[in-house]
Protein backbone atom coordinates (compact mmCIF):
# COMPACT_ATOMS: atom_id res chain seq x y z
CA UNK A 1 0.00 0.00 0.00
CA UNK A 2 1.38 3.37 -1.05
CA UNK A 3 -0.73 6.47 0.56
CA UNK A 4 -0.14 10.11 -1.16
CA UNK A 5 -1.41 12.85 1.65
CA UNK A 6 -2.34 16.21 1.20
CA UNK A 7 -4.88 19.04 1.42
CA UNK A 8 -7.52 20.54 -0.02
CA UNK A 9 -6.35 23.80 -0.98
CA UNK A 10 -3.45 25.68 -2.97
CA UNK A 11 -5.03 29.18 -2.65
CA UNK A 12 -4.39 32.49 -5.24
CA UNK A 13 -3.26 31.75 -8.53
CA UNK A 14 -0.16 34.49 -7.67
CA UNK A 15 0.82 31.94 -4.66
CA UNK A 16 0.34 28.63 -6.41
CA UNK A 17 3.99 28.20 -7.19
CA UNK A 18 4.92 28.99 -3.68
CA UNK A 19 2.32 26.74 -1.84
CA UNK A 20 3.33 23.92 -3.90
CA UNK A 21 7.01 24.34 -2.75
CA UNK A 22 5.68 24.38 1.08
CA UNK A 23 3.77 21.52 0.39
CA UNK A 24 6.31 19.55 -1.43
CA UNK A 25 8.98 20.40 1.97
CA UNK A 26 6.30 19.33 4.39
CA UNK A 27 6.41 16.01 2.42
CA UNK A 28 3.03 16.09 0.51
CA UNK A 29 2.31 14.00 -2.12
CA UNK A 30 -1.18 15.54 -3.51
CA UNK A 31 -3.19 18.65 -3.46
CA UNK A 32 -6.83 19.45 -4.38
CA UNK A 33 -7.52 22.50 -5.76
CA UNK A 34 -10.90 23.92 -3.96
CA UNK A 35 -13.21 25.51 -7.30
CA UNK A 36 -15.70 24.74 -4.49
CA UNK A 37 -17.16 28.84 -5.00
CA UNK A 38 -15.84 29.12 -8.65
CA UNK A 39 -13.30 27.57 -11.34
CA UNK A 40 -10.88 30.83 -9.97
CA UNK A 41 -7.58 29.58 -12.30
CA UNK A 42 -9.08 31.18 -15.62
CA UNK A 43 -5.67 31.52 -17.39
CA UNK A 44 -4.67 28.79 -19.35
CA UNK A 45 -1.16 30.39 -19.20
CA UNK A 46 -1.43 30.05 -15.56
CA UNK A 47 -2.84 26.54 -15.30
CA UNK A 48 -0.38 25.28 -17.75
CA UNK A 49 2.89 26.57 -14.90
CA UNK A 50 1.27 25.75 -11.96
CA UNK A 51 0.52 22.50 -13.66
CA UNK A 52 4.70 22.32 -14.73
CA UNK A 53 5.51 23.14 -11.30
CA UNK A 54 3.44 20.53 -9.27
CA UNK A 55 4.62 17.81 -11.81
CA UNK A 56 8.49 19.12 -11.45
CA UNK A 57 7.28 18.43 -7.41
CA UNK A 58 6.14 15.56 -7.44
CA UNK A 59 2.86 16.39 -6.82
CA UNK A 60 -0.37 15.17 -7.77
CA UNK A 61 -3.11 17.49 -8.36
CA UNK A 62 -6.82 16.93 -8.17
CA UNK A 63 -9.70 19.77 -8.16
CA UNK A 64 -12.96 19.86 -6.32
CA UNK A 65 -15.74 20.68 -8.98
CA UNK A 66 -18.41 23.70 -7.32
CA UNK A 67 -20.76 23.20 -4.44
CA UNK A 68 -23.82 24.80 -6.82
CA UNK A 69 -24.41 21.39 -8.31
CA UNK A 70 -27.47 19.45 -9.12
CA UNK A 71 -27.32 16.55 -11.89
CA UNK A 72 -31.05 15.95 -10.42
CA UNK A 73 -32.75 19.36 -9.87
CA UNK A 74 -36.24 19.65 -11.13
CA UNK A 75 -35.54 22.73 -13.09
CA UNK A 76 -33.55 21.52 -17.13
CA UNK A 77 -31.61 24.71 -16.59
CA UNK A 78 -29.99 23.93 -13.50
CA UNK A 79 -28.46 20.43 -15.01
CA UNK A 80 -27.14 22.00 -17.68
CA UNK A 81 -25.25 24.71 -15.61
CA UNK A 82 -24.37 22.02 -13.24
CA UNK A 83 -23.09 20.19 -16.10
CA UNK A 84 -20.96 23.42 -17.99
CA UNK A 85 -19.34 23.55 -14.16
CA UNK A 86 -18.23 20.27 -14.12
CA UNK A 87 -17.05 20.54 -17.61
CA UNK A 88 -15.53 23.71 -16.72
CA UNK A 89 -13.43 22.53 -14.09
CA UNK A 90 -12.05 19.43 -16.54
CA UNK A 91 -10.93 21.96 -19.31
CA UNK A 92 -8.88 23.76 -16.53
CA UNK A 93 -7.87 20.36 -15.45
CA UNK A 94 -6.35 19.75 -18.75
CA UNK A 95 -4.23 22.40 -18.60
CA UNK A 96 -3.43 21.98 -15.18
CA UNK A 97 -2.75 17.84 -15.28
CA UNK A 98 -5.12 17.25 -13.16
CA UNK A 99 -6.46 13.57 -12.41
CA UNK A 100 -9.46 14.25 -11.52
CA UNK A 101 -12.51 16.53 -10.97
CA UNK A 102 -14.61 15.18 -7.44
CA UNK A 103 -17.58 16.84 -7.04
CA UNK A 104 -21.02 16.48 -5.59
CA UNK A 105 -23.52 14.68 -7.44
CA UNK A 106 -27.00 16.10 -6.82
CA UNK A 107 -30.05 15.88 -4.05
CA UNK A 108 -32.58 13.15 -3.90
CA UNK A 109 -35.65 16.28 -3.94
CA UNK A 110 -39.11 15.61 -4.42
CA UNK A 111 -38.15 11.68 -6.74
CA UNK A 112 -37.51 8.54 -5.14
CA UNK A 113 -34.26 7.02 -4.46
CA UNK A 114 -34.20 5.00 -7.60
CA UNK A 115 -35.29 7.62 -10.06
CA UNK A 116 -32.29 10.23 -8.80
CA UNK A 117 -30.05 7.26 -9.38
CA UNK A 118 -31.29 7.04 -13.20
CA UNK A 119 -31.41 11.05 -13.42
CA UNK A 120 -27.77 11.32 -12.25
CA UNK A 121 -26.21 8.56 -14.41
CA UNK A 122 -27.89 9.77 -17.68
CA UNK A 123 -26.04 12.90 -16.82
CA UNK A 124 -22.76 11.29 -15.40
CA UNK A 125 -23.20 9.30 -19.30
CA UNK A 126 -23.49 12.82 -21.23
CA UNK A 127 -20.43 14.48 -19.65
CA UNK A 128 -18.52 11.43 -20.20
CA UNK A 129 -19.17 11.72 -23.81
CA UNK A 130 -18.23 14.95 -23.94
CA UNK A 131 -14.90 14.22 -21.97
CA UNK A 132 -14.38 11.18 -24.83
CA UNK A 133 -15.06 13.70 -27.71
CA UNK A 134 -12.57 16.58 -26.40
CA UNK A 135 -9.96 13.27 -26.00
CA UNK A 136 -9.50 14.58 -22.27
CA UNK A 137 -7.39 12.22 -20.07
CA UNK A 138 -9.25 13.81 -17.13
CA UNK A 139 -11.66 11.30 -14.89
CA UNK A 140 -15.04 12.29 -13.07
CA UNK A 141 -15.16 11.47 -9.27
CA UNK A 142 -18.98 11.69 -7.40
CA UNK A 143 -17.91 11.66 -4.18
CA UNK A 144 -19.78 9.60 -1.41
CA UNK A 145 -22.06 12.57 0.73
CA UNK A 146 -22.55 13.17 4.58
CA UNK A 147 -25.89 14.31 4.81
CA UNK A 148 -29.01 11.01 4.50
CA UNK A 149 -31.66 13.53 2.28
CA UNK A 150 -28.18 14.22 -0.28
CA UNK A 151 -27.47 11.44 -2.96
CA UNK A 152 -24.17 10.04 -2.23
CA UNK A 153 -24.53 6.71 -0.30
CA UNK A 154 -21.25 4.51 -0.58
CA UNK A 155 -23.55 1.90 -2.75
CA UNK A 156 -25.03 4.62 -4.96
CA UNK A 157 -21.48 5.76 -5.82
CA UNK A 158 -20.25 1.95 -6.36
CA UNK A 159 -23.54 1.46 -8.95
CA UNK A 160 -22.40 4.47 -10.66
CA UNK A 161 -18.93 3.79 -11.42
CA UNK A 162 -19.72 0.10 -12.35
CA UNK A 163 -22.72 1.53 -14.75
CA UNK A 164 -21.28 4.81 -16.42
CA UNK A 165 -17.42 3.91 -16.00
CA UNK A 166 -16.73 7.16 -14.26
CA UNK A 167 -13.86 7.51 -11.36
CA UNK A 168 -15.22 8.12 -7.71
CA UNK A 169 -13.94 9.44 -4.59
CA UNK A 170 -14.95 8.20 -0.86
CA UNK A 171 -14.84 10.39 1.85
CA UNK A 172 -14.86 8.49 5.08
CA UNK A 173 -16.17 11.30 7.25
CA UNK A 174 -18.83 11.89 5.12
CA UNK A 175 -19.56 7.77 5.59
CA UNK A 176 -19.66 8.29 9.49
CA UNK A 177 -21.69 11.06 9.51
CA UNK A 178 -24.11 9.25 7.26
CA UNK A 179 -24.21 5.20 8.83
CA UNK A 180 -23.12 6.81 12.24
CA UNK A 181 -20.01 3.85 11.49
CA UNK A 182 -17.65 3.00 8.25
CA UNK A 183 -17.66 -0.50 8.03
CA UNK A 184 -14.42 -1.20 6.14
CA UNK A 185 -15.16 -4.34 4.89
CA UNK A 186 -18.37 -2.98 3.05
CA UNK A 187 -16.51 -0.07 1.20
CA UNK A 188 -13.33 -2.96 0.05
CA UNK A 189 -16.52 -4.83 -1.31
CA UNK A 190 -17.80 -1.85 -3.15
CA UNK A 191 -14.88 -0.26 -4.41
CA UNK A 192 -12.45 -3.54 -5.44
CA UNK A 193 -10.65 -0.86 -8.00
CA UNK A 194 -6.52 -0.63 -7.29
CA UNK A 195 -6.76 2.98 -7.45
CA UNK A 196 -8.90 5.17 -3.91
CA UNK A 197 -9.34 8.47 -4.18
CA UNK A 198 -10.04 9.55 -0.56
CA UNK A 199 -11.25 12.70 1.79
CA UNK A 200 -11.16 13.01 5.72
CA UNK A 201 -11.25 14.80 8.81
CA UNK A 202 -13.02 14.96 12.08
CA UNK A 203 -16.62 15.86 11.34
CA UNK A 204 -19.62 16.66 13.39
CA UNK A 205 -22.80 14.92 12.43
CA UNK A 206 -26.47 14.19 14.30
CA UNK A 207 -29.24 12.04 13.26
CA UNK A 208 -29.50 13.87 9.76
CA UNK A 209 -25.52 12.75 8.92
CA UNK A 210 -22.98 15.56 8.59
CA UNK A 211 -23.23 19.02 10.53
CA UNK A 212 -19.49 20.67 9.59
CA UNK A 213 -15.56 19.33 9.35
CA UNK A 214 -13.36 19.81 12.43
CA UNK A 215 -9.61 18.83 13.13
CA UNK A 216 -9.05 15.47 12.69
CA UNK A 217 -8.01 13.76 16.30
CA UNK A 218 -4.95 11.40 16.57
CA UNK A 219 -7.12 8.29 17.23
CA UNK A 220 -9.45 8.94 14.02
CA UNK A 221 -5.91 9.18 11.67
CA UNK A 222 -5.16 5.65 13.83
CA UNK A 223 -8.66 3.89 13.08
CA UNK A 224 -8.40 4.81 9.46
CA UNK A 225 -4.67 4.37 9.14
CA UNK A 226 -4.78 0.84 10.23
CA UNK A 227 -8.10 -0.26 8.46
CA UNK A 228 -7.39 0.73 4.99
CA UNK A 229 -7.19 -2.06 2.12
CA UNK A 230 -3.14 -3.03 1.90
CA UNK A 231 -3.26 -3.63 -1.49
CA UNK A 232 -4.20 -0.60 -3.40
CA UNK A 233 -2.65 2.57 -4.35
CA UNK A 234 -4.47 5.41 -2.15
CA UNK A 235 -4.94 9.76 -1.91
CA UNK A 236 -5.89 11.01 1.28
CA UNK A 237 -6.99 14.28 0.76
CA UNK A 238 -7.58 16.32 4.16
CA UNK A 239 -10.29 18.89 4.46
CA UNK A 240 -10.30 19.80 7.93
CA UNK A 241 -10.32 23.08 9.58
CA UNK A 242 -6.35 22.86 10.35
CA UNK A 243 -6.00 20.91 6.93
CA UNK A 244 -2.34 21.42 6.82
CA UNK A 245 -1.15 20.51 10.38
CA UNK A 246 -3.28 17.39 9.93
CA UNK A 247 -2.15 15.99 6.63
CA UNK A 248 1.31 15.95 8.67
CA UNK A 249 -0.26 14.44 11.26
CA UNK A 250 -1.59 12.01 9.35
CA UNK A 251 1.57 11.63 7.56
CA UNK A 252 3.68 11.30 10.69
CA UNK A 253 0.95 8.10 12.05
CA UNK A 254 1.02 6.33 8.80
CA UNK A 255 5.00 6.23 8.95
CA UNK A 256 4.66 4.84 12.53
CA UNK A 257 2.44 2.39 11.11
CA UNK A 258 4.43 0.79 8.63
Amino acid sequence: MTIKFGPAGLGSVADAEKVLEQYKKLGFKICEIAFTYSAYIKDKKDAKRIGEKAKELGIELTIHAPYFINLNSSEKEKIEASKKRILKCCEIGEELGVKRVVFHPGYYGKTSREETYTNIKKQIKEILEHIKKNNWKIKISPETMGKINVFGSPEEISNLVKETGCDFCIDFAHILAREKKVDYEKIKKLFPQKEWHCHFSGIVYGEKGEKHHRTTEKKEWEELLKNLPKDKEISIVCESPTLIEDSVEGMKIYEKLK
